[in-house]
């Protein structure tokens, strides 16, 4: 029947993609499994699907025995490894389809998710831990059978989630570290912490690993296990998760699942976040640790999928711990200033500023408030800033001081000078001098070039 109006056109597009898809009895999906079959616990097996850009949606089942009938693996092309962790649900999950559809639009390449749902959804923990090991034996298969057909070992890269981190670990110890990279998102810490290395993920399983914490006071691992170590907002609590178990599910696996989220945005790369090399966080955030000096030309590393940047300086330097700080949601990425503060008050002073950048048509602030701050006469006190929005040009400044302590008669901060160096996009700093500050009040100025700056 020939499609004249409007609605036939439209039955005959739904006709033709019905078709399609019954025709296409081949693409595959990941095994979706419900909460009773947690109870009952599931027995290991482990599928493999297949993604190209030929078809992002489309996934095709390896075979264990002969994985390379497929013709659409290419060998030539490097390959990566999704892994997933613990399914206490059996549900998959949601961040999924849109990973991989984000590694393949980053580049060409074999994209594999490694299902093990079946061996991952028991409500009993440990028995899912038993099973990494028999998994990493499984891609052991698979990739010994890549290396005897020609594939390139350092074209390997492996992602695994929380459990699948130490898959990842596991598997790279077996072929003595010679795959190329490994990326641990919020490596799983229960059963795991305290281990030795040989008992978890370590930086001898591969060429490069990297590890991505974000929940490392619960399901997450604490200390370091990659060449590089990204402590997201200080590892623990991420921003926008909730607070309180009455929030229901989310409460358990938001600061888990965050670090998903995280490294793929780095995948996109439309808003890169700098990781800065620090022993604590809280020296992060008192503004000590944004001189990246050892790091050269290069600068501080880029977090994330383009980290591989820094691998030679990484590797030299033996395990680096580094912070940053995110937005709730997407972009993640924070843009930063060091924020340095000499004061001639007569006395010592305490206290948090509250710092407001605008353009004239929006405007962005930051409370920095993560300790009582102490302003003592001409000692100039370091600051990290960091703004949720890049606000250019900045046109206003507003500042507020403030004690804390509303009992008491109010304070005036007297500053000899205020200087803002922003930490990303080589912009010019901006100064200030002899400002009172009188507490709980703003004060609005419009910055001017730094004396001794050099733009």
């Amino acid at each position: 029947m020939v499609c004249r109006t409007l609605l036939w056109r439209l039955i005959c597009v739904t006709l033709l993609l019905f078709d399609a898809h019954a025709a296409d009895p081949e693409c595959e999906e990941m095994t979706d499994l419900d909460l009773k079959h947690s109870l009952s616990g599931t027995s290991l097996k482990v599928r493999l699907l297949l993604y190209t850009r030929s078809d992002p949606s489309c996934g095709q089942l390896l075979s264990h025995t002969e994985p390379f009938i497929n013709l659409q693996f290419n060998l030539s092309s490097p390959t990566t490894f999704l892994i997933h962790g613990y399914r206490p649900t059996g549900s998959p999950p949601v961040w999924l389809n849109k990973f991989v559809k984000s590694l393949l639009n980053r580049r060409d390449m074999n994209a594999i998710v490694v299902d093990w749902n079946r061996g991952a959804t028991n409500i009993n923990y440990w028995k899912v831990v038993d099973n990494t090991r028999k998994v990493a034996a499984k891609l052991t298969e698979l990739i010994q059978k890549m290396k005897d057909n020609g594939a390139d070992l350092s074209s390997i890269h492996m992602i695994g989630v929380s459990l699948g981190a130490h898959i990842s670990g596991f598997t790279g110890a077996n072929f003595n570290g010679k795959i190329g990279r490994i990326t641990a998102l919020d490596p799983a810490g229960p059963e795991f912490n305290g281990r030795p290395p040989s008992e978890r993920l370590d930086p001898s399983d591969a060429q490069f690993v990297e590890a991505l914490h974000t929940d490392m006071d619960a399901l997450g691992y604490r200390e370091l296990l990659g060449h590089i170590d990204y402590y997201a907002n200080g590892g623990a609590d991420q921003p926008g998760c909730p607070k309180t178990i009455f929030s229901g599910s989310q409460y358990f696996k938001c600061d888990h699942q965050r670090s998903v989220f995280l490294y793929m945005s780095s995948v996109n790369g439309s808003c890169p976040i700098i990781a800065y090399p620090c022993d604590s966080y809280t020296h992060f955030l008192d503004g000590k640790c944004m001189d990246c000096g050892k790091f050269q030309t290069a600068g501080c590393p880029v977090f994330g999928y383009d980290a591989i940047q820094w691998k030679d300086t990484l590797l030299q330097l033996n395990q680096t711990r580094t912070y940053f700080q995110t937005n709730k949601e997407s972009p993640f990425c924070k843009f930063g200033y060091k924020v340095d503060v000499v004061t001639w008050n007569q006395k010592t002073h305490w206290g948090y500023l509250t710092i407001k950048l605008s353009n004239g048509r929006e405007e962005t602030q930051v409370e920095l408030n993560h300790k009582y701050l102490m302003f003592e006469r001409f000692v100039e006190s370091s600051l990290l800033a960091q703004f949720d929005r890049d606000i250019q040009p900045v046109k206003e400044i507003s500042l507020k001081f403030c004690t804390g302590k509303g009992l008491r008669p109010r304070k005036k901060l007297r500053l000899l000078s205020i200087r803002l160096t922003p930490l990303q996009n080589n912009l010019r700093p901006l100064c200030r001098y002899d400002l009172l500050l009188e507490e709980n009040k703003d004060v609005t100025f419009r910055p001017i070039p730094c004396e001794d700056s050099n733009f």
